[in-house]
């Protein structure tokens, strides 16, 4: 049961095969076998999910022509989205202690859409991790080898999925953190277009980058969970005010004839394994009609360092509010305010978290503002504008979603630069505000490795169409780890 797809279980729901009370029974028992070993969840909200579930079996009972789409389902949420009445630590000792007194809107809209969450996913601290070995609560294991990291900072929500503690998932991703666990994970993971869904009670790591998303099994269950997750926001002054979209209508359209683009600056280096795989998968792509086509985005090289500068600054903003004084963690005995402020965020905030506020902080700074920050502002729209011209050209863009795949925890802990490549492939889209997403494609040595999608902008469903076509037609992601059987 639990490695069934969301697709699956809503239709086992519908037959009345199983109850919700039953079906979320089952996965908090999986939660309370294998979270120990995995690390996946910070918080867990058994009590209050199996109130939710009897409460959806009794209106599937009554009203079943009015229940809401994904009734009775199970999922859990990235702890950074605020959960009213939960602990929302953004994987930070800072905010150990905060129980956040709203619920985002993401957290509003997949409640309403029927889903009960099970709990909160750990996650690298503040989302700042490619690795999910910067929590504050001890780094998630890979369910496929639990000696290698899941990939971040969304890495307790794609672990989750993986493992069959939860069907589906909701993550964010600021430079890859839905897309690169997604493919070490072996699971499917979207990042939509920037502002497709609300930032509202989600905690801002670089404003001008984060987005929300879901991750799922299949292509499938992605849609299903974007449907309720996306759609515009008042309240959140980046939301897109687009009309609301069936991100399934067009699952099964045939992408015979599509031009999908393959960006010489991201195969240039491949090591030869994962050329294979990913090789194979587009040979798949090929056999269904689609054309491939060679393109160039020849400003790549220079995403990392544009990222690296941008994030930074705009993390070294967003975290001054954490200060000791309002809410969050607070140093013992200050003996004054600027005592308090240092103490407070020295010893509340983690390693990394530290490392990014300092260059962001450096780079904003007077006499470094334009040889820095600016200059990178620039570099970002011509990052974006070699997306633009490629979409001339092609209907889609394919490319590794990472270099290898997982590495072993703490492998690469003592070297922050080494760490930063491995969003090498993932950064650009950010930065251009484009939807990316991550399929699993094969595997190397025993361990998942995906292939990246992107799309123009708004073009999620096109992204989804292809990547189920693709499942359609290769088993990969139907694969679970055996030992979590």
């Amino acid at each position: 049961m639990h490695f069934k797809t969301l697709t699956e279980l809503k239709l086992a729901l519908h037959k009345k095969e199983i109850s919700s009370h039953e079906l979320v029974s089952h996965y908090l028992k999986r939660i309370e076998r294998f979270n120990p070993q995995l690390n996946t969840f910070i918080t867990v909200t058994g009590e209050s999910a199996l109130q939710e579930a009897q409460k959806a079996d009794d209106l599937r009972a009554r009203d079943p022509e009015n229940a809401p789409p994904l009734l009775g389902l199970p999922m859990a949420h990235k702890d950074l989205f605020c959960t009213d009445g939960v602990k929302t630590s953004c994987g930070s000792k800072m905010l150990d202690n905060f129980i956040a007194p709203y619920d985002a809107t993401v957290v509003t809209k997949c409640r309403d859409a029927g889903l009960i969450t099970l709990g909160k996913t750990n996650m690298d601290e503040f989302a700042m991790g490619s690795s999910n070995e910067n929590s504050f609560y001890g780094p998630v294991a890979n369910p496929w080898n639990t000696e290698y990291v899941p990939g971040g900072s969304s890495g307790g929500s794609a672990a989750a999925v993986a493992a069959g503690l939860v069907p589906v998932s909701t993550g964010t991703d600021t430079g890859g953190s839905i897309r690169q666990p997604a493919a070490l994970c072996g699971i499917t993971g979207l990042k939509p277009t920037y502002g497709r869904v609300s930032r509202y009670g989600m905690t801002a790591f670089a404003s001008s980058l984060d987005q929300g998303g879901p991750f799922g099994k299949s292509a499938e269950d992605v849609a299903l969970l974007l449907n309720a997750m996306a759609g515009f926001d008042e309240r959140d002054s980046t939301s897109l005010n687009v009309p609301a979209e069936d991100y399934t209508q067009h699952l099964n359209r045939s992408i015979a004839g599509l031009k999908i683009g393959l960006p010489k600056e991201y195969f240039k280096n491949m090591n030869a394994p994962m050329q294979k795989a990913l090789d194979e998968a587009l040979k798949v792509l090929e056999k269904l009609g689609a054309t491939l086509v060679d393109i160039s985005l020849p400003h790549a090289d220079l995403a990392i360092p544009t990222y690296y500068v941008l994030a930074p600054a705009e993390c070294s903003s967003n975290l001054s509010r954490f200060d000791g004084v309002r809410f969050g963690y607070r140093c013992e005995n200050p003996r004054d305010l600027n005592d308090l402020y240092l103490r407070s965020r020295g010893e509340g905030f983690g390693t990394e978290v530290k490392r990014r506020i300092l260059i962001g902080t450096y780079v904003l700074s007077a006499g470094y503002y334009e040889a820095y920050y600016l200059q990178a502002q620039k570099t970002r729209q011509l990052i974006k504008q070699d997306f633009d011209d490629a979409f001339k050209n092609v209907d889609v863009i394919a490319s590794p979603t990472t270099p290898t795949p997982a590495f072993k925890i703490g492998e690469k802990v003592s070297d922050p630069v080494t760490m930063y490549q491995c969003d090498i492939y993932t950064l650009a889209l950010n930065l251009a505000g484009l939807p990316g997403l991550s399929m699993p494609a094969g595997f190397i040595d025993g361990l998942p490795v995906g292939l990246q999608l992107m799309g123009h902008y708004m073009q999620e469903s096109k992204l989804l169409n292809i990547a189920h076509q693709y499942q359609c037609h290769s088993d990969w992601h139907s694969q679970h780890p055996t030992a979590m059987e």
